[in-house]
């Protein structure tokens, strides 16, 4: 168990590392590279866009790969969503930029951000099942944290090479070319998870369908038909998280270092650090699970985000590293009691012969609501000179909204029958 956990921790670990390359690169560079003609402000905006473009796919990611893992196997997943990950990663390493090929390169940006996020969507609901469906029911939770942990390992590899590089180049070197190297290493990564994932056995939930030919034929229009409101309320509840998540690492670095001037090395430390606290919290978080249940751990994070938004954007507008450190680490910390959970929770809330399809679903689409258009929200809402009060009154929205879904999902801890103490006497 320990090995298959393992592995599928590192090939998420390395999709994730891919989408969060494209992020840190979007809040630095890819503004001025792609889209010179534009004011910073609507630099940054249009390359926030092509950010979200990888949350628009993810969605139909998971409906081609959870058809895939629904019909031919969990296995096939996490080879083939690597593969399309890993690809599109390097080809934007190797991108010319507007000033070589003009309009084409934006549109060339676009379109691999598009394949990228097909990908990733994809990812989460293969190496999410490969894991719970193996794990034993009263550990599901712990088991299912090593992959959940695998995008804070990405997200650190990502920007602790970016923060190389920042330190070792100057800006003319840096975006020149030194923002490409994170693509290339991508390469690299995927053929290593591609080795990795190749010894991995099919999960027993699978290999139960298949021989009781109970497979579902087309699961998505399973999901949609018998389990569309537990799509939505997934999505919905999840989308908090996405929405902190990705206010801390993408769109704080942005606004850091371009409105308050503060040091992007100075910030990516101050980042990897909270992120680093969060995934050493995940799998104590999911103990919890085992042992409390699902949903409480669920409620309880976004009740910690709702409270902690408005410090978090007042920590951060101060400028001073420590007190964005705090503000960082408190609202990771916030998040992962929550994202600590889901890798157990929602298989759990889908049958097996729709599961890969219903989980990945609305585990992306979140993404969409919470991931997607986040960074544009919050640039938007911080164009004044103040303190950005409005993000702070979105991120809690989002809490609020989350935590009303998930008051409406049932909990779904496995109930285990204790062994007696003493084995009861022959009759």
């Amino acid at each position: 168990m320990l090995r298959l956990a393992a592995a599928s921790m590192a090939g998420t670990a390395i999709e994730f590392y891919d989408f969060f390359t494209y992020g840190t690169a979007a809040a630095l560079v890819l503004g001025r590279l792609f889209f010179p003609t534009a004011s910073p402000l609507m630099g940054t905006l249009a390359a926030f866009g092509t950010f979200g473009i990888g949350f628009l796919a993810r969605p139909l990611g998971s409906m081609l790969f959870g058809h895939i893992g629904d019909r031919l196997g969990r296995r096939p997943v996490l080879i083939s969503s690597l593969l399309l990950t890993g690809a599109a990663t390097v080809a934007v390493g190797l991108l010319p930029t507007y000033r070589d090929i003009g309009p084409a390169a934006p549109l060339l940006l676009v379109a691999l951000r598009f394949l990228q996020g097909l990908g990733l969507g994809g990812e989460w609901g293969g190496a999410m099942l490969i894991t719970a469906e193996h794990a034993p029911a009263h550990r599901r939770a712990l088991w299912s944290s090593f992959p959940q942990t695998g995008p804070t390992v990405g997200f650190l590899l990502a920007n602790g090479i970016a923060l190389a590089l920042s330190v070792t180049l100057d800006q003319a070197q840096f975006l020149g070319w030194g923002w490409r190297v994170p693509f290339w290493v991508a390469g690299l990564l995927a053929a290593a998870g591609l080795l990795l994932r190749s010894r991995l056995e099919e999960t027993p939930d699978f290999r139960a369908l298949a021989a009781g030919e109970a497979r579902a034929s087309l699961p998505l229009a399973e999901v949609v038909r018998n389990h569309w409101r537990l799509v939505l309320l997934t999505a919905g509840a999840l989308s908090f998280g996405y929405a902190v998540f990705y206010t801390v690492t993408t769109w704080s670095l942005a606004y850091g270092s371009e409105r308050l001037g503060v040091d992007r090395t100075v910030l990516l430390v101050c980042i990897m650090v909270a992120v680093t606290a969060s995934g050493m919290a995940t799998p104590l978080v999911a103990l919890a699970a085992d042992r409390l249940g699902r949903r409480p751990l669920c409620l309880a994070g976004c009740v910690a985000v709702a409270l902690w938004m408005f410090p978090l954007v007042g920590l951060l507008h101060t400028g001073r590293p420590a007190l964005m450190l705090l503000g960082f680490v408190v609202a990771m910390l916030a998040f992962v009691i929550t994202f600590g959970v889901v890798g157990a929770y929602l298989p759990e809330l889908y049958e097996a012969r729709v599961r890969c399809t219903g989980a990945a679903v609305g585990y992306n689409l979140a993404g969409v609501l919470g991931g997607a258009v986040t960074p544009l929200v919050a640039t938007a809402a911080a164009r004044s000179d103040g303190t950005p009060w409005g993000v702070a009154v979105y991120l809690t929205g989002m809490a609020l909204l989350s935590l009303g879904c998930f008051l409406l999902l049932p909990e779904t801890r496995p109930v285990v029958a204790r062994r007696p103490a003493v084995d009861p006497a022959p009759a």
